[in-house]
């Protein structure tokens, strides 16, 4: 199946702790079906020193489920994601707008 969130794309938490909370995705795991988004799911992981890094209890963004995500549109509103066919290519469409995310 074809993925309807990718990497970069700007999203909207839908259910959990962090609902209504947005932010771009950094990572996509398509086998477990979970995204990484910034500032959203923190856990505090304790790292040991070294001598590139410091050491204590840093926050990490945790995968999040990607059924608890929607797209945001251009009016800054949660949608769904479809897909058309132009040409021969097909492209990501905002369902609320019809505009086509891949440009």
């Amino acid at each position: 199946m074809a993925a309807k969130l990718k990497k970069g794309d700007k999203v909207v938490v839908l259910a959990g702790k962090d609902k209504g909370k947005e932010g771009t995705i950094t990572s996509v795991s398509p086998s477990t079906g979970k995204a990484v988004v910034d500032g959203v799911n923190m856990a505090i992981r304790h790292t040991k020193q070294s001598q590139q890094a410091q050491g204590g209890r840093i926050p990490q963004a945790m995968p999040i489920q990607l059924s608890n995500l929607a797209y945001v549109d251009k009016n800054g509103k949660a949608t769904r994601v479809g897909f058309k066919t132009e040409g021969d290519k097909k492209v990501r469409v905002a369902k609320s707008t019809g505009d086509v995310i891949d440009a």
